[in-house]
């Protein structure tokens, strides 16, 4: 294993919140589990420190960073701007099956949005990854009803800096919230049915600036 096929192995197992926040990394440790020197493992962590997603300290090793405010408030705003363009985009060329596709990812999300709530109290991490499995699901649709690789590609970079819990943490005890979320999921898919750039254009993009809101928010009550 080389060291990028390593710090992706490692992104993604942050990413997916099999390594979570806080954890110390050492290098023995990742050199011993995927039969390696110290040397790739070292330079993979210098690459996910680039990436943010990692905290180098001497002596200490490494310890996987979470996002700041001004980290999340910045990715959202791209983020709504990128998406938006896709809505645009896909409004004048989405076909017939693929908004039967994105009608049937509404109504999953709006499921397990449901499950999410009633298990809030509890082991709320089964459905917390389905929700982020369905709201993925939804916004793949679009984008990739837009037609431009290049966009989607950029799409999924962004989204691989931050924890895939993210979005859904402010919402997980709050059934207002994720009634919300779904109105605005089903809001963007009516601008779409109707053909309309602008309007799927700014409903996706109110969509993503207001998740964004609701996650720096949170972060903020609990310490940048």
């Amino acid at each position: 294993m080389n060291v990028d096929e390593l710090a992706e192995t490692l992104q993604g197992r942050i990413v997916a919140g099999h390594i979570p926040v806080g954890t110390w990394l050492r290098q023995e440790q990742i050199a011993d589990e995927f039969a390696v020197s110290r040397t790739p493992v070292r330079e993979a962590f210098r690459k996910l420190q680039q990436a943010r997603m990692l905290d180098l300290v001497p002596n200490r090793g490494a310890v996987v960073r979470g996002p700041t405010v001004r980290d999340i408030e910045e990715a959202y705003i791209v983020r709504a701007e990128l998406e938006g363009l896709a809505a645009a985009t896909a409004a004048t060329r989405i076909t017939p099956a693929q908004l039967a596709r994105l009608r049937a990812s509404e109504e999953r999300f709006r499921e397990v949005s449901e499950a999410m709530h009633r298990t809030s109290r509890g082991n709320g991490r089964a459905p917390m990854a389905a929700w982020s499995r369905a709201n993925d699901a939804f916004h793949t649709v679009i984008q990739r009803a837009a037609g431009n690789e290049r966009l989607q590609e950029t799409v999924t970079a962004l989204h691989r800096t931050f924890p895939r819990s993210l979005t859904s943490l402010p919402l997980v005890t709050d059934s207002n919230l994720l009634d919300a979320n779904c109105a605005e999921h089903r809001e963007i898919r009516l601008a779409l049915e109707q053909g309309d750039p602008d309007a799927s254009r700014e409903a996706m993009r109110r969509h993503i600036l207001h998740s964004g809101e609701l996650v720096a928010a949170w972060y903020a009550e609990r310490g940048d």
